[in-house]
């Protein structure tokens, strides 16, 4: 089994709703994101799938959150912008791309997880099943 990761960034501001201490207040990070794709197969090229193409649907997500107020975008408008929400966020934007939403026996790859780094030393992932 083959695990590809991305790394990619984004900065925005946020606070923590229903959390008592300083994230409650406005602040921002410079967010990192790890995106994780598995795979059993090769291509012709000897590739289970071009970073490029992940980099590319990464980007287009990471557009939306970027350089932005996260408590006033949907769906952080109603739960907290937590890492762990972040992550979620990002993780189902992808699902619902069709670079990751291929249900056809040539794709030998599939979204494994997301990871959101708030600081060099605190992230959250988020994954679904058993992958």
């Amino acid at each position: 089994m083959y695990e590809l990761t991305v790394k990619m960034s984004f900065n925005a501001a946020h606070n923590l709703r229903n959390y008592k201490g300083k994230c409650e207040q406005i602040h921002g990070h410079n967010w990192k994101v790890e995106v994780t794709v598995k795979g059993g197969k090769l291509d012709k090229a000897g590739m289970v799938i071009d970073f490029k193409r992940i980099k590319e649907s990464v980007g287009k997500v990471l557009k939306k959150i970027d350089h932005r107020y996260l408590n006033k975008i949907p769906p952080f408008n109603k739960i907290s912008p937590s890492s762990e929400n972040i992550a979620r966020y990002i993780y189902q934007q992808l699902k619902s791309n069709r670079l990751f939403n291929i249900k056809s026996k040539s794709c030998n790859w599939w979204l494994c997880k997301v990871t959101v780094w708030e600081t060099d030393t605190a992230c959250a992932a988020y994954s679904e099943g058993s992958e």
